[in-house]
């Protein structure tokens, strides 16, 4: 009988796809997956550090996972991610019964340690630069084992050259290194043949894809005119682009590719100038609105999320208001909002005497979700009457009878299942009429069926 294998994905959606290889990589070496950590003979924790309780959710998993080691001999732990990357042999000595660490660059390299620790007791390696098999294969992610069969993510660059004071992503991923573009647009053509519709590209920082590999400019908008020709793909999207980098020959193929969707993540951090300097993100608030406001003039319906920062060291109310005004020029479709985490070895971390006291941002947090959600229920409530296009997802988590699905814009649309109109499955296009709008998401009626799913259907991978 084989041996099975279970994943437990924290963090960001490059994290999820490290996942999804990894577990292609276990099946392609004979693991079998298993449906709960109790059931495994391997658990992997795929880690993430962006933020401080990203450790302590690793290490109180690994608390847990004792009493299973104990009852179980001969199962193996392994921590693998971004968070190894950064704690190494700290991991090990910490938590005497993992028996494998990797980090970011070795991915490809843990079923081997699995199969070393076996015989050799416990393993960690982690590399400080990417293996040189890491990016030779023109299909890097073709054999994942995907959360959802019918959409991928596809990995199109690694590391990244920024230095805002808050990442520690350069710390754990390495400087940019950018996949040849003919390799991308290989795997999807795979993928597409595969039955997925959607595709999302993934990097630190998109829109300075290619510029390592021409040393002079992006390729990112080539890049998405290429991806957007592949037969049978419908969707792109893509994850996450920094404002200081969204050229205007960018805006120019999302709005001329019928394909990309009409959706743009557009991290702000803070509307201070101050705390942008600080912060060491490359742009003023200003710069931020006119690159913002070159999107939604030139892609019709375009969607706005964000990222944002509260409680940056040295943040007063003044550069609070700040960002509160920016908000509400913006009207963002969306926000996720972060309460400041310090970590070791960014700058932003040795600037303790400027932290912001935790009630005082507490209350801020507050009044940014109130901006936030009022500008996203106005938006949303203004689709109310429109027909979307819906690329169904499933049974709602929440409700049975309802199924939700995802529009162009990402915005997710719950709708009665079992109309007249039928029952689409997973993976299917839909037309939903919206009758409701709420902060997070909209409420629908199914009109009709527009495409059936072509995908196989494929294991799930486990995320926290």
């Amino acid at each position: 009988m084989a041996r099975s294998y279970f994943i437990r994905t924290f963090g960001c959606q490059m994290n999820e796809h490290d996942s999804e290889r990894l577990a292609g990589l276990l099946v392609a070496d004979g693991l079998e997956p298993a449906s709960t950590m109790e059931d495994a003979d391997v658990v992997v924790l795929n880690t993430c550090c962006i933020r401080e309780n990203a450790d302590q959710r690793l290490y109180g998993t690994l608390g847990r996972l004792k009493e299973l080691v104990d009852a179980k001999p001969g199962l193996q732990i392994a921590v693998g991610g971004c968070l190894a990357q950064k704690d190494r042999e700290h991991i090990q000595e910490k938590v005497g019964w993992v028996d494998v660490v990797f980090g970011t660059h070795n991915l490809t390299s843990a079923p081997g340690l699995l199969r070393r620790a076996e015989t050799e007791g416990p393993v960690m390696e982690i590399l400080d630069a990417p293996a040189p098999e890491s990016g030779s294969n023109p299909l890097l992610g073709a054999g994942a084992v995907r959360e959802l069969p019918y959409a991928a993510w596809v990995n199109i660059q690694t590391g990244c050259d920024n230095s805002c004071a808050f990442c520690i992503v350069p710390s754990v991923r390495g400087p940019e290194v950018s996949r040849p573009p003919d390799d991308i647009v290989a795997e999807v053509g795979l993928l597409a043949r595969r039955g997925v519709t959607e595709v999302t590209l993934l990097g630190q920082n998109v829109n300075s894809y290619g510029r390592d590999i021409t040393k002079r400019r992006p390729l990112f908008a080539e890049l998405l005119r290429a991806v957007g020709a592949v037969e049978g793909v419908g969707r792109v999207r893509f994850t996450s682009p920094h404002p200081k980098d969204l050229r205007p020959e960018t805006i120019e193929a999302m709005a001329e590719t019928p394909e990309v969707c009409e959706q743009l993540h557009l991290p702000l951090q803070s509307g201070s100038d101050r705390v942008l300097r600080s912060m060491r993100r490359g742009y003023t608030a200003r710069r931020y609105m006119e690159r913002l406001d070159a999107a939604r003039t030139a892609i019709t319906d375009l969607a706005v999320t964000t990222d944002i920062i509260v409680g940056f060291p040295g943040e007063t109310e003044e550069d609070f208001e700040d960002t509160l005004a920016v908000c509400a020029e913006a009207e963002y479709d969306g926000a996720y909002t972060f309460i400041f985490s310090p970590r070791p070895g960014t700058r932003a971390a040795d600037l303790e005497s400027a932290f912001v006291p935790a009630d005082v941002i507490a209350e801020r947090f507050a009044r940014l979700k109130t901006v936030v959600d009022r500008s996203a229920l106005a938006r949303h409530q203004a689709r109310v009457g429109r027909t979307e296009e819906a690329l169904v997802e499933g049974v709602s988590r929440r409700d049975q009878t309802m199924l939700t699905g995802r529009t162009r814009q990402g915005k997710l649309i719950h709708f009665p299942a079992g109309t007249a109109a039928g029952t689409p499955a997973a993976g299917a296009l839909a037309r939903v009429t919206v009758t409701d709008g709420h902060p997070h998401h909209l409420s629908g009626l199914l009109e009709e069926v527009v495409a059936r799913p072509r995908h196989r259907v494929l294991i799930p991978v486990a995320s926290a």
